[in-house]
């Protein structure tokens, strides 16, 4: 191993903690508000999507990152209709979003660009480091920020007081739904980020190619025990994984082996961490306001 090998690993480490780290993030003020979303995967895809074609039309890396937050919100503000409104079951809504957009975003493919696998090539924008890029810059900002909101601001107690007792906080005059909505919406934007930021680096959107990393965003988040601060530093871990399966797959090892390790690390982190971690107790339990 050379001198630079260590810092090049460790520069690969941290971009690929980029999209687990925002999704995480917002991941973590929906399941605050009391909003398990499993529909993170679809928001990812079709902000990857909304960057590809905003940036292909118009040559403008900012165009693709407002379409994609436009798309991520509002298919972030369909599952909270969903979800909040109907008090549809979280998790087969979440389900179904994503369906519904892994099958959207190939169909648009294929009408805009006549493929069923990937989009046009999208000129990049060239950055001297990783630590100017606008978007890796939002993800370090949204970790502190939303650590911040979380536990030193009103919003923040109104929030949590949310996830934890619906009924409660709406005897103290809190609107829930509004609360909700709001932390589903945060989470769209941010994995809608996610997904603009893998198109930026792969320079073309490809079909599915979130690639399950709205899932583990989703353990990162329950991992760090439902703070930002601690699902960042769990993205962190899964990008490690990540970047292990890249350099592996170069050796001895059978390549369906090496791409299993996220997942399969996946697995093992949660067994180990999930019945320590106390989710917020009324996550995934629709509120109805004149319950008896």
């Amino acid at each position: 191993m050379t001198g630079i090998e260590p810092f090049v690993i460790l520069l690969q480490i941290v971009r690929l903690a980029v999209p687990y780290t925002l999704t995480s993030v917002g991941a973590t003020f929906s399941e605050r508000g009391g909003v398990v979303n499993l529909a993170l995967e679809g928001m990812m895809l079709v902000g990857a999507f909304g960057a590809a074609y905003g940036q292909y039309r118009t040559g403008s890396a900012m165009m693709g990152i407002l379409l994609a937050l436009l798309c991520g919100l509002s298919v972030a503000l369909l599952f909270a209709f969903v979800t909040v409104t109907l008090k549809g079951d979280q998790i087969v809504a979440g389900i179904a979003i994503n369906i519904l957009v892994m099958g959207s975003t190939r169909f648009g493919l294929t009408m805009l660009y006549g493929s069923s696998m990937n989009s046009a090539r999208i000129a990049g924008v060239e950055l001297p480091s990783l630590v100017l890029d606008p978007l890796f810059l939002i993800a370090v900002v949204s970790v502190f920020a939303g650590q911040w909101v979380l536990f030193k601001t009103p919003y923040g107690l109104r929030l949590r007081a949310t996830g934890e007792s619906a009924e409660t906080a709406d005897s103290a005059g809190v609107n829930v739904e509004r609360m909700r909505y709001s932390g589903v919406l945060v989470s769209g934007a941010l994995a809608a980020l996610a997904g603009a930021f893998l198109v930026f680096q792969q320079h073309t959107f490809t079909d599915n190619m979130s690639a399950g990393r709205g899932y583990i965003a989703l353990a990162a988040m329950i991992i760090g025990k439902w703070t930002p601060l601690g699902a960042a530093f769990a993205s962190l871990l899964f990008a490690v994984t990540e970047s292990m399966e890249m350099w592996l797959q170069t050796g001895w090892i059978p390549s369906q082996v090496v791409q299993s390790i996220p997942y399969l690390i996946t697995l093992v982190v949660l067994a180990g961490f999930v019945g320590r971690s106390v989710a917020p107790r009324d996550a995934g339990t629709p509120f109805e306001k004149n319950r008896k």
